[in-house]
Order: C-alpha cells, then sequence, then structure tokens
C-alpha cells in the first residue's frame, strides 16, 4: 500500500461489494429508481441526527408529496415543515426550499 490515504485495495472493494449485496437493507429509498440523485438527496438530509428506522415514514409520505425536486421546487413551506414535522431540525426542511432559487436560474 502507498503511502497515499486515499488509496483503496481493489480486493477490499470487491470484498465490500460483496458483502453489500447479502447485507444490504431494504430501504425507501433504494426502492424503485435506486440511483436517484433526488431520493438520495432528500434521504441523507432526513437521515442526518435521525434514526433510520424513524425516517422510513417520513420519507415515503414525502416522496409521495414531492416525488421530485420539480414539484419540491413549487412547495409551499408550511406544506414542507408539515410534512416534516416530528423529524426535528426544521432548518433541514427550509434549507431544502433553498432549491427553488437554484430550479429557477
Amino acid at each position: 500500500m502507498s503511502g497515499n490515504s486515499l488509496f483503496i485495495d481493489p480486493a477490499f472493494g470487491e470484498k465490500l461489494a460483496a458483502w453489500f449485496k447479502t447485507a444490504a437493507r431494504d430501504l425507501a429509498w433504494r426502492k424503485g429508481s435506486p440511483r436517484d440523485p433526488y431520493r438520495v438527496w432528500i434521504s441523507e438530509i432526513m437521515l442526518q441526527q435521525t434514526r433510520v428506522a424513524q425516517v422510513i415514514g417520513y420519507f415515503e409520505r414525502f416522496m409521495r408529496r414531492f416525488p421530485n425536486v420539480s414539484a419540491l421546487a413549487e412547495a409551499d413551506i408550511d406544506e414542507v415543515l408539515k410534512l416534516w414535522e416530528g423529524l426535528g431540525y426544521y432548518s433541514r426542511a427550509k434549507n431544502l426550499l433553498a432549491v427553488k432559487a437554484s430550479c429557477r436560474r
């Protein structure tokens, strides 16, 4: 192994991928389009300082109401906060709406 701390042994990566195939949890954000950046982004925001078990129901409701970034960009802050209610750290929900400015550019 080199002195570069970013070096990863390819065999380790292969072992990790094999482990993931057998041990991966069935999580809502991996269903449908598992590589959908929007679903991953929303799940990552929700999961900050929050347990996975708590997030699942919130994520599913959020995706039903805001299935894509365009729907979220049209959202009213009160509706977003209502769906977020119970997750805490409401600044996370408010920051999601910053996409409005980005979508309109």
